[in-house]
């Protein structure tokens, strides 16, 4: 199976590249690719109408990343034939994808599981077996941009900035400040890269769903941690994690067995 992944960001796709591998010995990929303008000149030239030898390999699958470095991954069907199945890689939310389930073989939601990829891969094999050769796709993308575009784009729905309580002051705090988050006694902190602490009205379970991803980590129901501020990693008894922070934590920050190797993924493994 050749495999094209189209992703701009370069942790997620050295993951998502080493996930694939790991899935099959049978599984290649073909290239990384990180822009539109890379993906319609490589789509262009590895068309199996071409006949040139030299051309690259047309993917049997493609790993497809909605949002790019250069735009909207849309753009690209409408520059080039694409008839290679797709597999969504993206930080949309289930909802706002419903309008894949049936244009697509599988969507993945950022961070990428591997079990999550694995099953999409698997997902895609039975399509082949059950329908025979390469599974072509038609994207009606013009329905899919207006979709998508009726709703707020993920990424500006992260929240990146709180507001917190100093005496009688209220003071704005960049989400890049932020070293992590936890609960305790009831109530929910923030602790920054400079080691102050503050008080917010909001608990874990809400702030989870209001961060991005890609920088923080729900690592048990105490703690909610910034890649900037892990600083090792430990094995611990029963396969788990204990992970150190910067600043230091009065609790042990441990990870499950279960969502130990999620997070070394997340960190860039």
């Amino acid at each position: 199976m050749n495999v094209l992944i189209i992703e701009d960001e370069a942790v997620a796709a050295r993951q998502l590249k080493a996930m694939v591998e790991r899935a099959g010995d049978d599984i290649t990929v073909l290239a990384v690719l990180d822009s539109i303008e890379r993906s319609v000149a490589y789509l262009q030239q590895s068309s199996t109408q071409s006949g040139d030898p030299n051309s690259p390999i047309h993917p049997d699958l493609i790993l497809l990343d909605i949002e790019l470095s250069d735009g909207q991954s849309f753009a690209i069907f409408n520059q080039v034939s694409v008839t290679s199945p797709i597999i969504f890689t993206t930080a949309y939310d289930e909802f706002a994808l419903r309008a894949f389930e049936v244009n697509s073989v599988d969507y993945l939601l950022k961070p990428i599981q591997e079990t999550a990829l694995r099953k999409a891969l698997q997902k895609f094999r039975q399509l082949q077996q059950t329908y025979g050769g390469v599974t072509t796709v038609t994207l009606p993308i013009d329905d899919l941009i207006r979709q998508l575009s009726e709703r707020q784009s993920p990424v500006a729905s992260f929240r990146d900035r709180f507001l917190v309580h100093v005496g009688q002051r209220l003071l704005p705090i960049d989400s890049s400040e932020v070293a992590y988050f936890y609960s305790m006694n009831k109530l929910t902190f923030l602790k920054t890269h400079t080691d102050n602490q503050y008080i917010l009205n909001y608990s874990l379970d809400e702030l989870e769903k209001s961060l991005d991803p890609r920088q923080f980590y729900r690592a048990n129901r105490q703690f909610i941690v910034g890649h900037k501020a892990v600083q090792k990693l430990h094995l611990y008894f029963n396969s788990k994690l204990k992970v150190d922070l910067r600043p230091t934590t009065e609790e042990d920050v441990l990870i499950s067995r279960e969502k130990a190797m999620a997070f070394r993924q997340w960190l860039g493994e």
